[in-house]
């Protein structure tokens, strides 16, 4: 797929395949297309050319089309979006009650067991303010669980995280890995995309440079830019 912001191409190329239940972990240094190429497998981005399809179906503009991708294909951003107003159990019970019409007692139900999930059961009749950072964005998480995604999407969810806050959120991140969630993640945390992506894809200058087996594409990089990027990383 190639995708442009006016004269200026930022995706140059890039074929990717996700097989059900893999996890894959986008690295690269920032600006490299690796947050231009989730918002465009979630259709917040439209390419020029080049065709995204998942579960069978083509990524298209088509309104109708868009909302039922957006109840297949979960994201979760770095800011956790979360409504102030509402309690934690009612910000997840939003979107599959309105979206899917979800009857309210279901909708409740699956908000208890994704919190359950992400470790936050005792906190459903919180407020977002009342939440760290970590805990907050857990509950971003189990809101995109609550619409039973086919595919889960994660936008350098700890990097506004102090280290502690982050090893919660990778906790349950690497908890849905087992569980066999698809995920696709744009990290900053090599340790963690080496210890639980099956794959690892290296984006440098809008293209993938380098993609392989986590483990050994960190152990023997292939190229000068993905050495370098690696160890800058260790100092």
């Amino acid at each position: 797929m190639h995708k442009s912001f006016g004269a200026v191409e930022v995706l140059k190329g890039v074929s990717l395949t996700v097989e059900r239940g893999q996890v894959v972990a986008l690295i690269g240094r920032s600006g490299s297309g690796k947050s231009t190429l989730l918002r465009c497998i979630n259709g917040l981005e439209t390419i020029q050319s080049g065709r995204i399809e998942i579960a069978g179906e083509e990524v298209t503009q088509d309104k109708e089309k868009l909302r039922h991708l957006r109840t297949e294909v979960g994201i979760v951003f770095q800011s956790y979006n979360l409504f102030p107003h509402l309690s934690v159990g009612e910000n997840i019970m939003l979107a599959p009650k309105i979206v899917k019409k979800v009857a309210a007692k279901e909708a409740h139900d699956t908000a208890r067991e994704v919190l359950q999930l992400v470790g936050l059961s005792e906190k459903f009749d919180a407020y977002p303010d009342q939440l760290s950072g970590g805990q907050q964005q857990r509950v971003a998480i189990a809101r995109s669980l609550a619409m039973h995604p086919k595919l889960m999407l994660f936008d350098e969810v700890t990097s506004a995280l102090d280290p502690e806050l982050t090893e919660e959120v990778l906790n349950v991140m690497e908890r849905l890995a087992r569980n066999g969630m698809t995920m696709i993640l744009v990290t900053h945390e090599m340790g963690f995309a080496k210890r639980v992506a099956n794959t690892t894809v290296f984006m440098h200058k809008g293209r993938i440079w380098e993609e392989g087996p986590s483990q050994e594409l960190f152990a023997n990089p292939q190229t000068p830019e993905l050495r370098q990027f690696v160890k800058a990383d260790v100092k």
